[in-house]
């Protein structure tokens, strides 16, 4: 089922140009951020330490001189995998609906219509779940310099889980309201984490990372749908 939601995501991107305008726009937006939270980044390193700042594998950094070189340019790309997270699920909040409405219409068009979730409930999730998130990863770091080795997976796993309660719920408070949405996550944890770690995975992968929120609000709006199918009547 996981796989399946994911290939048809996938399969949507290339042929809907509804779909794909989302993505674009989507795109462009996350790049933005990234390249607010690395301007960012490097104007903090130069405030702290005026020189230089040397990284291992990049060598020199300053700040205005090295903000489009090569080195630089890696260095954020780098730093990609750890922004991402609060990233794709800010860019994920703000299209979710727009998303589900797309992959809606294609696959499932006898839905009645969605209901709309008030905007102060939409800012007041995407805040939340940022703090979860940013606490959670800021947290992490003492545990991935104690056990390097397993750093990944603790990485895979623990953003899995999280990013995975926040489509799953964001997709379902659209079809069968919040109260609902919190009783259907329990009671398909697994599942939602397992589909989590497949978003997961790829948020370690500079550049394709880009292509996690959006694909990730597709897929999580099958697997609800997949998940409500297979649920017993009554």
């Amino acid at each position: 089922m996981i796989v399946g939601a994911f290939l048809r995501s996938l399969g949507q991107l290339a042929e809907d140009r509804r779909f794909r305008r989302v993505l674009y726009l989507g795109l462009a937006l996350t790049v933005a951020l990234l390249f607010v939270f690395y301007a960012a980044f490097l104007w903090l390193v130069g405030w702290l330490s005026p020189e230089t700042l040397t990284l291992p594998l990049i060598g020199e950094v300053r700040w205005i001189d090295d903000l489009l070189s090569a080195g630089s340019i890696l260095l954020m790309l780098l730093m990609s995998i750890f922004l991402m997270v609060p990233v794709a699920s800010a860019i994920t909040s703000m299209f979710l609906d727009e998303v589900a409405q797309a992959v809606e219409d294609r696959h499932y068009p006898a839905l009645p219509p969605a209901g709309r979730v008030p905007f102060t409930d939409q800012v007041r999730d995407t805040l939340g779940f940022l703090g979860v998130l940013i606490a959670a990863n800021l947290a992490a770091f003492v545990i991935y310099l104690m056990l390097p080795p397993l750093s990944p997976l603790i990485f895979w796993a623990m953003n899995g889980y999280l990013l995975g309660r926040e489509y799953y719920t964001l997709a379902a408070i659209r079809r069968v309201g919040r109260e609902k949405a919190m009783i259907l996550r329990r009671r398909h944890g697994g599942v939602i984490w397992v589909a989590g770690i497949l978003m997961a995975l790829p948020l370690s992968v500079p550049v394709v990372n880009l292509l996690v929120p959006i694909l990730g609000a597709a897929t999580f709006t099958h697997l609800f749908h997949g998940l409500q199918a297979r649920a017993p009547s009554g």
